[in-house]
């Protein structure tokens, strides 16, 4: 049983499949896994002036090639010592937080370049002298112009997460992609938090190697080139490519570290899937032509209604008023409850919407025609006429409002405002044709007045009925 080194907790090999776990670093470092796009230290680590409990980093998922395991000492090479006082301190690149003055001639890019460059020549340097002037340079409260450009082949000096650590690291020996899962849990037996680390198979020979190697040493995890985590090595080789880290952990910092370690190996990206900008004055202008189409296209339905269904056209057109109100009083009280607002995309899911609407009163309309067509009065056709319709309608507008929720669910950006108001007029055209417009043909079919074909455009229905009735008895006789 190895001995934890001062201020770790103890850990123990599990039984059965070979199992090991790594105690966190004996000074308080910065828990977490790191994963630094490009690299790692060798060298001896820091000295830490007051031991800390191991705090995990918040978890950020980045690409695979920033997560790393690093030793926080070189194999075999001793701690560098400070170099004479008497001999002057070579001057490379400026230290961090301490860039060199930019030349005005270069562009941001290059500037930042050539910081990079700058700090890879200090932190870098596998000199043991140079090594030694970053570490006393090292300023861990500004920020780092290395960050996720370090070379993973090369030593790097650099700090841990918290800022409280200078680490010398050695180069980098395990890629992230290598972690398989990482888990928090609490460990009832020792009665503290623990996180179970799982290694797939090139990674469980690489971690057997690397703590077979630096037993009661520190071996650090980096991510975006800044310690997370460097648990001391309490017992090596651990075989089987499983370990748990053990320190004092909280639920929720284990939590942290246990995703850091799990989701800074997955290879992820991010794309910008919409971004749009429009003036004010360029949004008005376009705002205000969708306004003024849609009324123009509200008022050649009313005028193709009114010819073609004479005065039942108007009832049409009072139906499409009393829609429209509805959808503006909407739209208001959604702009004072969640903010909604109306767009171009909006304005055109309300322009089809009343198209849809006028759809439905042509249905209707079309079966009354056709109840005509066999011999009914007016009174009669209208309520057969919606009973055959009203499933019709129903059909349609459930068809219509699956689609825009659908494509309310998968949408992004504007096309997402379309959906809304698309499915909200198809809701409100169910409402208007079955609360206003159905009762009020229903009211006119017994007014003498809308019974004359001369006003509810019929009369060549009636005429046709009156034909084949006639045909019909003339065939009877013969």
């Amino acid at each position: 049983q190895a001995v934890p080194a001062p201020g770790s907790p103890q850990a123990q090999q599990m039984p059965g499949p070979p199992t090991a776990r790594a105690a966190p670093p004996a000074p308080a470092p910065a828990p977490a896994p790191a994963v630094p796009p490009a690299g790692d230290g060798a060298g001896a680590p820091a000295e830490p002036e007051q031991p800390a409990p191991e705090t995990p980093a918040a978890a950020a998922p980045v690409s695979a090639e920033d997560l790393e395991v690093r030793p926080a000492q070189a194999p075999g090479t001793p701690a560098p010592e400070p170099p004479p006082s008497t001999e002057p301190a070579p001057a490379p690149a400026p230290a961090p937080g301490e860039p060199a003055p930019a030349d005005e001639s270069l562009s941001p890019q290059e500037q930042a370049q050539q910081e990079i460059e700058a700090a890879k020549t200090l932190r870098q340097s596998a000199d043991p002298t140079m090594q030694q002037l970053a570490m006393s340079t090292m300023d861990c409260s500004v920020a780092d112009p290395l960050a996720g450009n370090d070379d993973p082949n090369l030593p790097l000096v650099t700090c841990s997460t918290d800022g409280t650590e200078v680490f010398l690291l050695d180069k980098s020996r395990i890629d992230g992609q290598e972690i398989a899962d990482a888990t928090s849990g609490f460990n009832t037996e020792q009665s503290r938090h623990e996180i179970n680390m799982e290694f797939k198979s090139g990674g469980s020979d690489a971690w057997a190697a690397l703590t077979g190697e630096y037993v009661q040493q520190r071996v650090a995890f980096v991510l975006d080139s800044q310690v997370v985590s460097a648990p001391v090595v309490q017992q090596g080789p651990q075989l089987g490519g499983r370990t748990q880290i053990s320190g004092n952990f909280t639920a929720s910092s284990a939590q942290d570290l246990a995703n850091t370690l799990k989701y800074g190996s997955l290879p992820l990206s991010f794309e910008t899937s919409e971004a749009e900008t429009v003036s004010a004055t360029l949004g008005l202008s376009s705002l205000r032509a969708g306004l003024i189409a849609g009324a123009v296209g509200l008022a050649v339905v009313l005028l193709y209604c009114l010819a073609y269904y004479r005065m039942l056209g108007f009832l049409t057109a009072l139906s499409l008023v009393g829609s429209g109100f509805a959808v503006y009083g909407i739209m208001v009280l959604l702009g004072r409850w969640i903010g909604f607002t109306l767009d171009l995309a909006g304005i055109a899911g309300l322009i089809i919407g009343i198209g849809m609407t006028a759809d439905s009163f042509v249905v209707f309309f079309e079966r009354i025609k056709d109840e005509i067509r066999e011999g009914r009065s007016f009174r009669s056709a209208v309520p057969r006429g919606w009973q055959r319709a009203r499933k019709t309608i129903l059909s349609g507008n459930v068809v219509s409002f699956i689609a825009a929720a659908v494509l309310y669910v998968l949408a992004v950006g504007q096309v997402r405002g379309f959906a809304f108001t698309l499915g909200l007029t198809t809701i409100l055209d169910v409402v208007v044709v079955f609360l206003v417009t159905a009762p009020l043909v229903q009211l006119a079919a017994r007014s003498t007045f809308w019974a004359k074909p001369s006003v509810n455009g019929l009369g060549a229905m009636q005429q046709l009925a009156r034909e084949r009735k006639a045909a019909e008895t003339a065939v009877g006789k013969a």
